[in-house]
């Protein structure tokens, strides 16, 4: 499988293909929700070893993501300083009590495409693309809001539709 790799590319690509795109959307809900999800299983672990996120970091300069009150604890404990204060400097709480990182893209915590609480990074960071995770079909909005930015995501799209013949 050749894969495409330049962010440029897929920008590109996406832009042509977005009728196409949303025909395919529509063909994949019409499979079997476990088949889906195996291929996209088995698609990401051939895809995502060949793509190296620490060049692109395109994920952090486009992801909005929620953080609870337990990553907010463990995180301020990593940086030494109070939940109040990381709150303060890189929390934005909604409606409904729900917290995410500040809207500020790229991410605060990215320096030279890598994440500096790598370790300590959120679930939603963590779980990016998320192709590993069940129902498939039911994340197809979101897979698609990223397919003009993610190599990963782009890649395995693109296999799906080959091994889909569609």
């Amino acid at each position: 499988m050749k894969l495409t790799t330049t962010l440029t590319e897929i920008a590109h690509a996406a832009e042509e293909k977005e009728a196409e795109n949303l025909a395919f959307r529509s063909f994949v809900q019409s499979h079997d929700s476990n088949e889906i999800d195996e291929l996209v299983r088995e698609l990401d672990a051939l895809v995502t070893p060949q793509i190296d996120c620490t060049v692109c970091g395109n994920c952090c300069r486009n992801l909005m993501i929620n953080v609870t009150e337990e990553e907010v604890t463990s995180l301020a404990t990593h940086l030494h300083t109070s939940n109040t204060e990381l709150k303060k400097k890189y929390i934005e709480t909604g409606a409904g009590n729900d917290m995410m990182i500040v809207n500020t893209i790229p991410c605060h915590f990215l320096h030279e495409n890598r994440c500096n609480i790598y370790e300590h990074r959120f679930a939603g960071c963590r779980e990016f693309p998320a192709l590993h995770l069940p129902k498939f079909n039911k994340r197809l909005f979101t897979t698609f809001t990223h397919y003009s930015t993610c190599l990963i995501i782009y890649n395995v799209v693109e296999e799906m539709k080959k091994r889909l013949s569609f």
